[in-house]
């Protein structure tokens, strides 16, 4: 009987793809977090209903879409954390002081003058320029196309491998970010500084975009890490790994999206630092456990 058990349980793991397991290992420990620190608890209901639905949804998914050959259905079944993750980040948010009731941006504050001599974000409010905004604004801007866009070129060039291997690193980068956005809550220079600027960000166009969406779609509390630089650098390095030199135009992307995130006041430096470590040590763990199978790559590529 339990021979039988164990081997029904190998069968159903084995249906599981790395990032389903990691989809369902941040579900669980989001519900523990908000169990054992979240108070009043009726006010995170929301919050362990979803992350508690996620898990019964990846678990069915797993289970009824396994070696399912139907491309919608195989659409659905490698790219749907990209769906997810925009939910996670929002619930995220609501856990920002689950733990820590204050905002610890004086210790990044404090580093950065020690390095800098003075806080990058108030040299740069001395220095901006309509120009420069405007490019970099669009860079920062271009990150809302990156994750969908290389997504969608692997799944119709069926890359199902590199997707895999894809969206394995992204899972790991952005669950990795949304857990520092709960144990070390930042809410970042523009609200830090917004008294001491002396000077307003201004720009015709992408500015003006870029200030829609931060202003509709973030949340109070989400500076540390920059998870818009660790998942553009993802998303370049595997561009660049599958399509080559037709590709290279996203590295001055994320140089111009890491520069912008603190021209634009939205992170400190030590941001941009964390969060692109956090993409090379997710890409490097990515490649070792999951290392390419040749022969797959080659089937995708002849389909």
């Amino acid at each position: 009987m339990l021979k039988n058990k164990q081997s029904a349980f190998e069968r159903f793991t084995n249906k599981l793809l790395p990032y389903d397991h990691m989809v369902l290992i941040y579900c669980w420990l989001i519900i523990v977090l908000t169990l054992n620190f979240a108070r009043p608890i009726e006010h995170f209901v929301v919050v362990i209903v979803f992350h508690f639905g996620v898990i019964v949804f990846v678990t069915l998914l797993a289970h009824f879409a396994h070696n399912v050959q139907n491309r919608l259905v195989v659409f659905f079944r490698l790219l749907y954390p990209i769906i997810l993750v925009v939910f996670f980040y929002s619930t995220s948010g609501e856990l920002v002081h689950i733990i820590f009731p204050v905002f610890l941006d004086q210790q990044i504050i404090g580093l950065e003058q020690a390095v800098f001599g003075i806080s990058p974000t108030i040299w740069l409010d001395k220095h901006l320029n309509v120009f420069i905004t405007e490019i970099l604004s669009a860079s920062y801007f271009s990150y809302y196309f990156l994750v969908i866009g290389l997504a969608f070129f692997l799944f119709f060039g069926k890359k199902d491998a590199e997707i895999k291997r894809f969206m394995t690193a992204t899972c790991a980068t952005f669950f990795i970010s949304y857990l520092i956005f709960i144990f070390y809550p930042v809410e970042g220079p523009r609200h830090v500084f917004a008294a001491t600027y002396e000077n307003v960000i201004t720009g015709p166009f992408f500015r003006k975009i870029v200030d829609l969406v931060i202003n509709n779609g973030a949340f109070h509390g989400g500076a540390m890490p920059s998870s818009h630089c660790a998942e553009a650098l993802v998303v370049a390095f595997f561009a660049i790994r599958y399509y080559g030199k037709k590709a290279r135009f996203l590295i001055p992307v994320v140089i111009g999206l890491s520069l912008g995130t603190v021209y634009g006041r939205f992170h400190y430096v030590s941001d941009v630092i964390v969060g692109l470590i956090i993409s090379i040590v997710t890409i490097w763990l990515t490649l070792y456990f999951y290392p390419t199978n040749k022969e797959e790559d080659l089937t995708a590529n002849k389909s």
